[in-house]
């Protein structure tokens, strides 16, 4: 027998749960029937969240540590700086998991199975799910499971990845500054790639090292790691050791995933588009466009193909990515222009996308002109093209 619902959420993962938990506690949903579907139990803390804001924000009492001064070290020049009134927040999945799922049990308008997705279909007035266990339909399903590879296959936007390997290391010794977040640190050997050390000090003596990389391919994890252990070693940093380690793979693409939604079906976190191309960062994205999609709903809103906006910072995403696609091995220089020619809020703000037009053309100003120019001219060939 094929059960009913109003709305069906497949994927219990950022954005599954954060459009869950959202749902959950609006009165506008306690009188529709609600499936969150996911394929296992999330009880363990397989990565962190981090994100900037400048209020306390839905999270904000599940926050390990915040920062509210960053480093950045270029080739030529660092620059340590506050960036009040923004605060660089990070919080561990496992407690997102624990906290949403205790709040969405609580209101017990949401109903959570664990199984696995086969497919799901729009059928015109609904869509149909089939799982290894069961068949369901809805009105409206939101999916953070994609079966679509053809962005990983298609020559028209840009495919990088951001793959890191991070330590999460204890010192016996104080060493860290526990008050500064190194966002960027190029100063390890670049290899004709875009490379940079991320570090987090959560005390004086515990800290997150990220060897990060945005390029097409990943690396062995021997390189990753001896990437990490190079970098401690020239810090000094020989007694220590590693309590917990972490990876992950994140594209950065223009991608119009847009195109796998229907009047019925809406795809959202990394598979909907959520994550910022230019950047990777996808947790604050996510509970933006999370917010945005329950007042859409609320305003009575049926078709979720109209959900989804270009906006300008679409093609400023998309010519960046062109430009370090291009000249990968330009990465670092690129970075520390726009670092070392603006104002590290002014750059918040502008991959929040809350910038003005004329903040902007500062921002591109910074850039190396003819360099953007000649891509932007290839583009726009390769638009037309199409």
């Amino acid at each position: 027998m094929t059960e009913s619902y109003d709305y069906i959420i497949l994927g219990g993962g950022a954005a599954g749960l954060s459009l869950a938990y959202l749902m959950s506690n609006e009165p506008f949903f306690s009188n529709k029937k609600i499936l969150l579907l996911e394929k296992e139990e999330k009880d363990k803390n397989d990565r962190i969240w981090c994100y900037w804001e400048t209020e306390q924000g839905l999270w904000n009492n599940l926050i390990t540590k915040k920062w509210e001064q960053i480093k950045f070290i270029g080739d030529q020049f660092k620059k340590e700086v506050p960036i009040q009134p923004y605060a660089y927040k990070c919080l561990r999945s496992i407690d997102f998991y624990r906290k949403t799922k205790l709040e969405i049990h609580k209101t017990g308008l949401i109903e959570i199975r664990k199984e696995e997705v086969v497919s799901f279909k729009d059928q015109s007035e609904t869509v149909e799910v089939i799982t290894t266990k069961n068949k369901y339909q809805a009105l409206h399903i939101f999916s953070s499971i994609s079966f679509d590879k053809e962005y990983k296959k298609q020559k028209i936007y840009p495919l990088l990845n951001q793959h890191f390997i991070g330590w999460f290391i204890k010192t016996n010794e104080p060493v860290f500054d526990e008050d500064i977040a190194t966002f960027m640190d190029f100063s390890i050997p670049q290899e004709a790639n875009t490379r940079f050390m991320y570090l987090l000090p959560f005390s004086t003596t515990e800290a997150l090292f990220e060897y990060t990389l945005f390029s097409e391919d990943l690396l062995p994890t021997e390189q990753y790691e001896k990437g990490i252990t190079d970098y401690l070693d020239n810090l000094g940093i020989i007694d220590y050791t590693i309590t917990e380690k972490e990876r992950g793979c994140i594209p950065m693409t223009s991608y119009d995933f847009a195109r796998n939604n229907s009047k019925n079906i809406l795809h959202i976190g990394t598979v909907g588009g959520w994550t910022k191309a230019s950047t990777g960062f996808t947790f604050q994205n996510t509970t933006r466009k999370t917010k945005e999609l329950v007042t859409y709903l609320k305003t009575g809103q049926t078709n979720l193909k109209n959900f989804n906006r270009r906006t300008r910072f679409w093609g400023y995403d998309l010519l960046f990515l062109d430009v370090l696609y291009q000249y990968n091995h330009r990465g670092a220089e690129l970075f520390s222009l726009l670092f070392q020619k603006n104002k590290v809020t002014t750059i918040l703000r502008f991959l929040e996308e809350k910038t003005t037009l004329s903040e902007e053309i500062k921002i591109m100003a910074s850039m190396p002109t003819m360099l953007f120019a000649k891509t932007l001219f290839k583009r726009i060939f390769r638009m037309r093209s199409k």
